[in-house]
């Protein structure tokens, strides 16, 4: 534990429902629902509207829109997410070298490997300068959290939600966590949460007076001794800069289970090319292959393959993942499909044997399916029952909330789709709200577009924070002349 508060945790405030309402003037203050959209979608994110409806995050989406009927249903815009959380995270690495991404919205930063702040004062000098550049950076808000742990931190800025700031001063960790849920400490899941009220400990503070043998005994040594140091707000854990994925997959659920084969397999190879993509942009390569399957009955198999090195081929991967779907009975039905790499490195092995015998496969197969093919006629390409409709292909198209752009009416987006139409609301981040228009979905007029940035001039902060105070003298004059406050 530190004597100050230089541990920062900066956590984006509804995130995704945010930075669409900030792209959306029609949406502003509105209930909006982020997610997959189809009947077995599931919620992504939930304006601050949506949730005192009662949605929330991972909640079937069906589920929510009985909850929120007149609430406005999105697809995820992942390109303008990362886009925003680069300049989050850019202004975060000018903070201190040491900052430790947890995901889009979220990370850790060393405010004292930074040189950025040694006591209070100065933490939250920075916290609320932080703060400050995020809004005219990208025009949306975060919740900072300060202490002297990880742990700590991260509840500070729970705590202070929506867009606030909470300072936890060293020294009155276990008065501010002994009236909190157990639920509050990382690890504590439903499950060890229900075991613990069943013991008769429902708050922080019973579980620091049960005491490390009690909790031992209760859900075992490891994980009892972690839990009562935390209890006592003991937390060493330090901010790591680079935080190693040990993989990157890609999966999709289907709206109607999948029984042709044919089907199945073309789905598992564009996941497999997904994945790659995203293995690309990470600059990795990867040597295990791994397939999940998600069967009818909610049953899910997981196949995996070890190649002889690291690749980032995408004709290895979705031929090794084609191999694994062989050893997978499909016939009753599939709800889900996942393909994924592991063992991650930063470097491709070539095997040229290897290359060879995919080659000389790939070419096999080729053979197999065309003469299949000439054997089958028609009936081999004949969709399934329960196959994409033309509505569910205009929706893939048009998906709801992407970005359009029309000859004539230029910036919009896509309000709703469907019986062959597709209504367009004409609006951008800085313009009022907009009008809607409906066109056909053929309509060649009509073509996806990027998505705008959200501030459309954001503000110069590229001395920033060399105008902090970073020291207790700089800060105390600060405070002195009016500066330095913060929100509780």
């Amino acid at each position: 534990m530190r004597p100050a508060p230089t541990i920062l945790h900066l956590d984006m405030d509804a995130f995704y429902a945010s930075a669409e309402q900030a792209a959306k003037p029609s949406l502003r203050g509105k209930a909006v629902v982020v997610g997959g959209l189809g009947p077995r979608g599931v919620v992504a994110t939930a304006s601050y509207e949506a949730r005192r409806l009662g949605v929330h995050s991972a909640m079937p989406t069906a589920q929510a829109r009985r909850l929120a009927p007149n609430a406005a249903y999105l697809v995820p815009r992942f390109s303008l997410y990362r886009s925003v959380s680069d300049q989050v995270m850019e202004l975060l690495g000018r903070l201190s070298p040491l900052v430790e991404p947890l995901s889009l919205d979220e990370a850790f930063v060393d405010l004292e490997a930074g040189g950025t702040a040694d006591d209070t004062a100065s933490a939250r000098a920075t916290g609320e300068g932080l703060r400050a550049a995020i809004r005219a950076v990208t025009g949306l808000s975060g919740s900072v959290g300060l202490a002297g742990s990880k742990m700590l931190a991260k509840i500070a800025s729970e705590e202070a939600k929506p867009d606030g700031l909470l300072v936890i001063e060293p020294g009155t960790e276990r008065e501010l966590l002994a009236p909190m849920s157990v639920r509050i400490l990382p690890g504590v899941g439903p499950a060890t949460g229900d075991h613990l009220r069943r013991a008769g400990m429902t708050t922080v503070h019973d579980l620091a007076e049960a005491g490390e043998a009690e909790l031992v005994r209760l859900v075992g040594k490891a994980h009892g001794h972690g839990l009562h140091r935390m209890a006592l707000g003991l937390d060493d854990r330090p901010v790591v800069a680079e935080r190693d994925a040990k993989s990157v997959s890609v999966e999709d659920t289907f709206d109607v289970d999948l029984h042709d084969r044919v089907r199945v397999r073309a789905e598992v190879e564009r996941l497999a090319v997904r994945c790659v993509e995203r293995l690309r942009a990470a600059d990795r390569s990867g040597r295990t292959v791994v397939l999940k399957v998600r069967r009818y009955d909610f049953s899910t198999l997981t196949r995996s393959e070890t190649l002889r090195g690291p690749t980032d081929d995408p004709t290895v991967v979705r031929e090794a993942a084609g191999r694994l779907l062989e050893s997978v009975d499909t016939t009753g039905g599939v709800r889900l499909l996942g393909v994924g790499v592991t063992g991650l490195a930063d470097y491709t092995q070539e095997d040229l044997f290897a290359q060879a015998a995919d080659a000389r496969e790939l070419a096999q197969r080729a053979e197999e399916h065309g003469a299949a093919a000439g054997e089958g006629g028609e009936e081999e390409a004949a969709p399934e029952p329960g196959a994409d409709s033309a509505e569910q292909l205009a929706a893939r198209r048009w998906p709801a909330g992407h970005d359009v752009r029309h000859e004539e009416h230029g910036h919009g987006w896509v309000q709703g789709s469907g019986i062959g139409r597709v209504t367009v609301r004409f609006e951008e981040p800085w313009s009022a709200p907009g009008r809607a228009l409906t066109f056909r979905v053929d309509d060649p007029r009509l073509r996806p577009a990027d998505p705008l940035p959200l501030v459309r001039e954001p503000a110069d902060y590229s001395s920033w924070p060399a105008s902090l105070p970073k020291s207790r003298s700089d800060a105390g004059s600060a405070a002195s002349s009016g500066g330095g406050e913060s929100s509780p």
